[in-house]
C-alpha cells in the first residue's frame, strides 16, 4: 500500500492489531506453566484439599501457572489416589498429587502397598501444626479438661480424626495423651475419611474432640463453630493467637506435619525441574504469603532429592515412635 494512501483510520487499525498481538504474546509467555492438575487423595475440607487449593491459588494469582484444576479422590487413606497416579503415569504428567506425613505412616503399617519411592518426588512445601478442637458448646475449654474427662471415663471420650487408625491424627492424639501420663493405646480414636467428615462428626456430638491440622482448626474457630484447646507448636501461632499450645498447658508435645507434592513415576527430568522451579518461585510472591499467613502454615521447602532424603529420615523416626506406642 502506498504511503500516501494510509489514512488515520488505517494507522489506528494497524496500531490496534499490533497491540493485540503484543498482548497475545505477552499472555502466552507470562506463565511459566500452562496448567497443573492437582490430585487430592481426600475429600473436601481436609488438609490435603486446603493445601492443594491454596497452592493453586497462589500459583495462578501470581501468574506462575496459567490454570489450575482440582480433583478429590478419596479412598484407602490416600491409597486410591496413589494407585491411580502410578497406574496412569503416562497420561498424568500434568498432575501433581498433594500428600503429607501419612504417606510414610501408611506404608509402614502396610495400609497400602506403595510408598513415596514409587512416585516422582517434587517438593515438600509447608508445615502444619496439629491441633485439638472441641465444639463451640462443649464444656471442655482446655486440653487439661479433655484429660480430666478421659480420667473420669476413657470410653466416653472419643477423639476423631481424618485419618485411619494408626494414622497421623491418631498418632498425634496418642502422643498428647502419653505426654499427659496416659496409656496411648487406651485412647478411643474414631477415624473418618478426610477432615470434612470428621468436622461434621464433632459438630453433631458424635465425638468429643477432634485431632486435626491447625489450618483446618483455624477455619472452624473463625467460623464460630468450634474452640481450639491445644496446638502442637512451640509458641502460639499468629494466624490464630487465641489458641493455646499444649506446651503452655504443661504437656511436652511439639509436632509439625509436612505437606508437599508428588508426580507420576517416570516423569521426564525437565518436567520435574519445571515443577520444582515453579514452587520455589512461588515463595517470593505476595499471593503465596497471603495464603500461608491465612492458614498459619510454616514454609518448609525441600525440593527434589532433598525431599527424598527428608522423607527417608522421617520414616526412621516415625517407625521408632510407632513401635514405642504399639502401632507397629
Amino acid at each position: 500500500m502506498p504511503l500516501r494512501n494510509i489514512t488515520k483510520r488505517t494507522v489506528f487499525a494497524i496500531s490496534l492489531a499490533l497491540t493485540a498481538g503484543a498482548l497475545s504474546v505477552g499472555s502466552a509467555v507470562a506463565a511459566d506453566i500452562e496448567s497443573i492438575h492437582f490430585l487430592i487423595p481426600g475429600g473436601a475440607g481436609g488438609g490435603w484439599d486446603g493445601t492443594a487449593r491454596g497452592t493453586g491459588e497462589a500459583l495462578t494469582k501470581s501468574g506462575i501457572v496459567a490454570k489450575a484444576t482440582y480433583e478429590n479422590m478419596s479412598g484407602g487413606g490416600g491409597g486410591k489416589a496413589i494407585g491411580y497416579l502410578i497406574e496412569n503415569a503416562r497420561s498424568s504428567q500434568g498432575t501433581l498429587m498433594v500428600n503429607s506425613t501419612p504417606i510414610v505412616i501408611r506404608s509402614l503399617t502396610k495400609r497400602f502397598p506403595q510408598n513415596f519411592r514409587d512416585l516422582t518426588m517434587v517438593a515438600g512445601t509447608i508445615g502444619d501444626y496439629a491441633a485439638f478442637v472441641v465444639s463451640k458448646d462443649s464444656s471442655l475449654n482446655s486440653f487439661s479438661d479433655l484429660v480430666a474427662a478421659f480420667d473420669k471415663n476413657p470410653r466416653k471420650v472419643a477423639i476423631g480424626g481424618g485419618s485411619v487408625p494408626g494414622g497421623m491424627d491418631h498418632l498425634v492424639a496418642a502422643m498428647a495423651m502419653e505426654a499427659a501420663g496416659k496409656d496411648p493405646t487406651t485412647v478411643k480414636y474414631i477415624p473418618y475419611d478426610a477432615g470434612g467428615k470428621a468436622m461434621a462428626a464433632l459438630l453433631s456430638g458424635e465425638i468429643q474432640a477432634l485431632s486435626t491440622g491447625f489450618s483446618e482448626a483455624v477455619g472452624m474457630a473463625q467460623a464460630g463453630e468450634a474452640k481450639i484447646i491445644g496446638v502442637t507448636s512451640p509458641e502460639r501461632v499468629p494466624a490464630f493467637a487465641d489458641a493455646p499450645t499444649l506446651k503452655e498447658q504443661g504437656y511436652d508435645v511439639e509436632f509439625v506435619n509436612w505437606r508437599g507434592f508428588f508426580a507420576a513415576p517416570g516423569l521426564p527430568v525437565e518436567k520435574r525441574k519445571m515443577y520444582i522451579n515453579a514452587l520455589g518461585k512461588m515463595y517470593d510472591t505476595p499471593e503465596w504469603e497471603a495464603v500461608r499467613a491465612r492458614n498459619g502454615w510454616v514454609n518448609i521447602y525441600n525440593p527434589g532429592d532433598e525431599f527424598t532424603a527428608f522423607l527417608e529420615k522421617q520414616e526412621k523416626v516415625i517407625a521408632s515412635l510407632m513401635k514405642k506406642l504399639g502401632f507397629l
